[in-house]
């Protein structure tokens, strides 16, 4: 959170003027860059109306706590009231969404949807989402977990008039999602007192901040039933914008005989592959007909195992894109394409037999495949040269047919605990983004650590293990790969650094000595202990991630030096410019450092780099050899 006191003192650091210089501090050494004047006018605005009506009810002990990060991911809650039910004497919480908006309108399509003049797209009703970030909160955060009754969620439109929004009281209401209006002021403020009693709320808020985080919901762990039997997963804001717009999408289609394609982009950890798993599950149950694709051989293999472990029907839903060749056109109601960014110029390869040639695009074949094509995609996540899914090459694909392509962006994320702060801090580290590498500041969220040998981060991960988290290690494509191993034989240790040996992961769908098949090496406990590729670990995420930056990208002075010939990536060919084999190699280790949940351990095998490592790094915990 960027502020926390009682909402006395927020009154008076209001009147003050001090609380925005120091809500503006505080954002900027969490975020690592100053808020945007809209967020400050709305901090300006928005903070003392809440403060104002707290006061008026006689609460003036509540703790509020503002701008309230969610746990394990980077959305924040306006503002959380901490304090004592008047009746029960116990903890009780409201998270307030507070909106400037002084007119708005339900979607046409959806009443969970809202449109207002400054924004082109619809955005959720603030119902919907203040009930999304109670619900979430109760599924991980120790302090609701048990006692879901303790928490109230409620939007308060302060500038509304019952004219200008009227229409949104049309969303459902309930505990965790109830909607005020500043015309009707009185009816907040007695909301507020069967909430929360005159009584300090300190101590409600210390147990709220100090409530345990429950792990992830591992996007493998819930898929069975994600699938099979209901919604595991909370969707928050422009996820649930994004979920709604592709069934709203699919209504349309059934009810007009019409189509359309709905593209939702976002960065590594956004949730697209929990909203397309979320859909498929929806849409299953639904009985509309819907297909699973991806690019990536282990995310479907995947999918396939633990989804349809017992019911072949669910295993099917999970297809390749390569796999529409030759389907009817609009033969699906739906054709979810996730990691769409792995999409290739032609599904036909050297094994495709000569009938299944049809001269399409790959792009084309998917479309044509189904009435609603959604792709999800991170136009940065391109690690293989011929991969490009973007959303100017679909949008170019639709244009050409007529068809019509809803765009929806992802902003928050929720991979590396959802700090944002790691995420920028990768990709400057890179050179992915401007104004190079800079200091790690630890935040709350993600711990980084820069290991001294392989060893001691292979002791440091398996420790991790043994306190119940999953741990994996990595490594740029920087050794030999043995793919062929004779019957009997256990997995070569093909990774050699310094007397430290390991293998890679096992190639192929098949098992090796007790190591698990390619696909499911991200997800098998079994897993650790052989060294994961980019090409097994995008799409994946675990607690710990140990990462081996190999001799392909070294520090020398102030940039980073591209070696192409100390990669084997077979994928890299004579003909492969020097620049893309740069990027590639530069997105390749934002794919790695980027799989953990909790934290990442660092190795280069090269001294001066990691010297500048250690260096950028500074400002993380010491290392602890276990």
């Amino acid at each position: 959170m960027l502020f926390r006191d009682s909402a006395a003192a927020v009154a008076a650091e209001c009147h003050s003027g001090a609380l925005f210089f120091r809500l503006t501090e505080q954002f900027v050494h969490v975020h690592g860059h100053k808020p945007g004047p809209s967020e400050v006018r709305s901090w300006e605005r928005s903070i003392p109306v809440l403060a104002s009506a707290l006061n008026d009810a006689g609460l003036g002990q509540v703790e509020v706590l503002l701008e309230y990060g969610l746990p394990l991911n980077s959305k924040r809650a306006d503002a959380v009231l901490a304090g004592v039910h008047p009746d029960t004497g116990l903890p009780s919480y409201v998270i307030v969404e507070l909106k400037q908006w002084s007119s708005a309108e339900p979607d046409d399509d959806d009443p969970s949807l809202c449109r207002i003049d400054s924004y082109a797209r619809a955005v959720l009703n603030p119902v919907d989402q203040v009930r999304g970030y109670c619900e979430y909160l109760v599924s991980f955060n120790g302090a609701l977990a048990e006692h879901p009754e303790r928490i109230n969620g409620a939007a308060y439109l302060h500038n509304a008039t019952e004219f200008g929004v009227n229409g949104l009281f049309e969303a459902v209401q309930n505990q965790y999602g109830q909607l005020f209006i500043g015309a009707r002021r009185g009816e907040f403020i007695d909301y507020l007192r069967t909430k929360l009693g005159p009584e300090s709320g300190a101590a409600s808020a210390d147990e709220l901040v100090n409530g345990k985080i429950g792990p992830s919901k591992q996007l493998m762990a819930v898929a069975a039933q994600e699938v099979r039997e209901r919604e595991q997963f909370v969707l928050l804001d422009e996820q649930q914008v994004a979920y709604r717009t592709v069934l709203n999408a699919v209504r349309r289609a059934k009810q007009s005989d019409h189509k359309e394609i709905v593209i939702v982009t976002g960065g590594p950890g956004t949730g697209k592959s929990v909203i397309a798993l979320s859909l498929l599950g929806e849409l299953f149950r639904q009985g509309t007909t819907a297909l699973h694709a991806t690019g990536s051989s282990s995310f479907t293999t995947t999918m396939r195992k633990v989804a349809g472990a017992r019911k072949r029907e669910v295993k099917d839903l999970f297809k390749y894109f390569n796999s529409f060749m030759t389907a009817d056109r609009n033969s699906l109601d739906v054709l979810i394409c996730d990691e769409a960014h792995r999409i290739r110029e032609t599904s036909a390869n050297r094994y495709t037999p000569a009938s299944n040639r049809t001269g399409k695009a790959q792009i084309e074949e998917l479309i044509d495949a189904a009435r609603v094509p959604v792709f999800l995609l991170d136009e940065h996540q391109v690690v293989r040269p011929g991969e490009m899914g973007t959303v100017v090459e679909i949008k170019e694909a639709a244009a050409k047919k007529g068809l019509q392509c809803r765009v929806v962006p992802l902003d928050s994320q929720f991979r590396c605990g959802g700090s944002d702060a790691y995420l920028r801090w990768v990709v400057r580290l890179l050179g992915l983004a401007p104004g190079g590498p800079v200091v790690w500041e630890p935040d709350d969220k993600m711990q980084l650590t820069v290991a001294d040998s392989p060893q001691e981060m292979e002791a440091f991960l398996d420790d991790r293990r043994s306190q119940g988290y999953s741990a994996r290690m990595s490594a740029g494509y920087c050794w030999k790969w043995t793919k062929k191993v004779p019957p009997g034989q256990a997995l070569p240790s093909d990774v050699v650094i310094e007397g430290w040996e390991r293998p890679w992961n096992v190639f192929g769908d098949r098992s090796v000595a007790g190591a698990p098949p390619a696909a499911l090496w991200a997800t098998d406990p079994a897993g650790f202990g052989q060294v994961g590729c980019v090409y097994t670990a995008q799409g994946f995420e675990y607690d710990w991630s140990g990462v081996i930056i190999g001799p392909d990208l070294v520090w020398r002075g102030d940039r980073w030096i591209i070696n192409r010939s100390a990669s084997k990536d077979p994928v890299f060919k004579k003909s492969t410019p020097d620049a893309d084999v740069d990027r590639l190699i530069r997105n390749t280790y934002k794919v790695l450092l980027t799989r953990g949940m909790i934290g990442t351990v660092v190795y280069s095998t090269d001294p001066e780099t990691r010297e500048k490592l250690r260096a950028l790094a500074t400002g993380s915990s010491t290392f602890t050899s276990v």
